[in-house]
């Protein structure tokens, strides 16, 4: 009997102090939930190597963990992370959310890029449903380290493949076979061209003797057109200004004569209308007279000068 009250006595200070430490973990619980702040992260990339209490890290200064991470319901291409950071933590308007991935050990989630005297991110009660949409705030994320890498690394591989193939499938044996016939003879001109070498140089020498006759020839050209030109300030210009002088003349006595046509065009006019008709009256009046002249004087010629008296006698018969 004594033996069983010993159990009980000891079954209920186990139990006593079994509630004392849990309470003791609630209240100690709250207080670090007190000091700690939550946040949300949607990545909308591969979380590989990220676990259930990896560290949180703001600008590599270790600030929390991660407290869950699974799929985002209403689109499944994102991943929600919940994250708990220490109370003092500046989570500011323009901080952004990396995942920092590593070969050797397991993932971080690293927190920068904060504005000095920007608010804090928080939630917006009139656009709850992008601010806190699970009930507390979310801190945007940006590709970067070898996360980005990392997500890339399939279209890289894909595109690695893809190049290949064009190799292989441009190193076939006819074009090996074409590209070995253009080294033969690259390595051929080569050759020709080294034991050209003395006539190339010498060439090389022509070419630069010719380039200075040629500067020479232009130079002189250029002493040449000073001269000319020099010509044509002393001696064509004065004769040029002596020209137009001559053809300003010309052109004043043109015009004085143009002015003196005009005057005497009303005299010509009447000289047309008036004058020549009467002058064609009179030449016709003058060829009548000389008809009739040449008339008298063919009779007179023919008959004499009594002829211009009476008629012609006629001739004398005489019978047979």
């Amino acid at each position: 009997m004594e033996t069983r009250s010993n159990h009980v006595l000891v079954g209920s200070v186990v139990l006593i102090l079994l509630a004392v430490l849990a309470i003791c973990t609630v209240w100690l619980a709250r207080i670090g939930n007190a000091t700690e702040k939550e946040y949300d992260i949607f990545f909308k990339q591969s979380v590989d190597g990220l676990a259930k209490g990896s560290a949180v890290s703001y600008s590599g200064v270790p600030a929390g963990q991660v407290k869950s991470i699974q799929l985002w319901k209403n689109d499944p291409q994102f991943v929600r992370v919940r994250v708990s950071v220490t109370n003092d933590t500046p989570i500011l308007r323009g901080t952004t959310a990396t995942i920092q991935g590593s070969f050797t050990g397991p993932s971080t989630v690293s927190l920068d890029g904060a504005v000095k005297g920007a608010p804090p991110i928080t939630c917006d009660e009139n656009n709850l449903a992008q601010s806190c949409p699970y009930g507390v705030p979310v801190i945007p994320t940006k590709a970067g380290g070898i996360g980005a890498i990392l997500n890339s690394a399939p279209q890289l591989l894909e595109r690695l493949s893809t190049l290949t193939e064009r190799l292989t499938g441009l190193l076939t044996d006819r074009n090996q076979a074409s590209i070995a016939g253009i080294l033969d003879n690259t390595n051929r001109l080569t050759d020709a061209l080294a034991d050209r070498g003395p006539e190339i140089a010498a060439t090389l020498a022509q070419t630069r003797v010719a380039i200075q006759q040629a500067g020479d020839a232009a130079q002189q050209v250029g002493a040449l057109a000073a001269t000319t030109n020099d010509t044509l300030a002393q001696d064509v210009r004065p004769a040029m200004q002596n020209l137009n002088k001559a053809i300003t003349s010309a052109q004043a006595s043109a015009d004085t004569l143009n002015a003196a046509i005009g005057d005497a065009r009303p005299g010509l006019q009447t000289f047309s209308k008036t004058t020549i008709p009467e002058a064609n009256r009179l030449v016709h009046d003058l060829r009548v007279t000389a008809t009739a002249l040449s008339s008298v004087a063919e009779k007179v010629d023919q008959g004499g000068a009594g002829s211009l008296l009476g008629s012609s006698k006629l001739p004398d018969y005489k019978g047979k």
